[in-house]
């Protein structure tokens, strides 16, 4: 049975998808929702379909995310799998669930339910650095919404615990800017880092951010994960779909 994980900070449909309620199998299984992994593309449509029905939504859109910070601005929706190359989307159609896929990075989605305005971001550590979190709130502004009403929702993503990175990360992000509060020592030359709280300090200046407490990695019964992919050798991983809808 489809059971997403929601924020009370978000008063409009929305959703943090797990694996739970899909159609997809074996390492898919069951409710992945990417394109692109290597899943049987109807299984896929039929997940995105019963997300978009459970919302709600007449149709979801999605984005070939690149780990940047580019911003789409959606006024219909497309085809799917054809979406453009960005990390986030805003718009102010009704209707249109805006999905994010994630299977470590954090999903982010904001609502100005005044203006009737909402965002979804794919924030990675890249993405984030970037400053894919303010141009989303610069596109919902540009939309008419306003940050002091804006309001963040950050879904499930590899949490500090389980997040061991090395200098070139760590570098990366301080050099973006004062972070070191959100990097905790590891074993020798390696540091655990926050990506949830990283996001919520790049959100500073809107209404308010909730955090979805949810580790993808340490939660193999209802999220995928990257990081527990690659440490255990490699193979198939279906990802997690996140949706926002007026």
């Amino acid at each position: 049975m489809i059971d997403p994980l929601t924020s009370p900070a978000l008063p409009v449909p929305h959703g943090f998808f797990t694996r739970a309620g899909g159609v997809s199998t074996g390492a898919y299984a069951s409710l992945n929702g990417s394109l692109s992994g290597g899943d049987n593309r109807e299984l896929v449509q039929t997940n995105r379909e019963r997300v978009a029905r459970h919302l709600g939504a007449a149709a979801i859109v999605g984005l070939t995310q690149v780990h940047g910070a580019a911003v789409e601005v959606v006024t219909a929706a497309w085809p799917a799998g054809a979406g453009p190359r960005a990390d986030a989307m805003v718009t102010r159609q009704p209707g249109i669930a805006l999905g994010i896929i994630t299977a470590d990075c954090a999903p982010v989605l904001l609502a100005d339910p005044a203006a009737r305005v909402i965002g979804a971001v794919h924030a990675g550590w890249r993405g984030a650095v970037a400053g894919v979190l303010e141009a989303t709130v610069a596109a919902m502004a540009a939309l008419g919404a306003d940050p002091a009403r804006i309001h963040a929702a950050i879904g499930p993503c590899i949490r500090q615990p389980s997040y061991e990175v090395g200098a070139d990360l760590r570098d990366a992000v301080l050099t973006a800017g004062p972070a070191a509060c959100f990097f905790r020592d590891g074993r020798p030359g390696h540091w655990q880092f926050d990506l949830a709280g990283y996001c919520a300090m790049r959100l500073h200046g809107i209404a308010g951010v909730d955090v979805v407490p949810a580790d993808t990695y340490a939660d193999p019964a209802r999220f995928w994960s990257h990081r527990r992919r690659t440490l255990a050798g490699g193979g198939p991983i279906g990802h997690q779909i996140s949706a926002i809808m007026l």
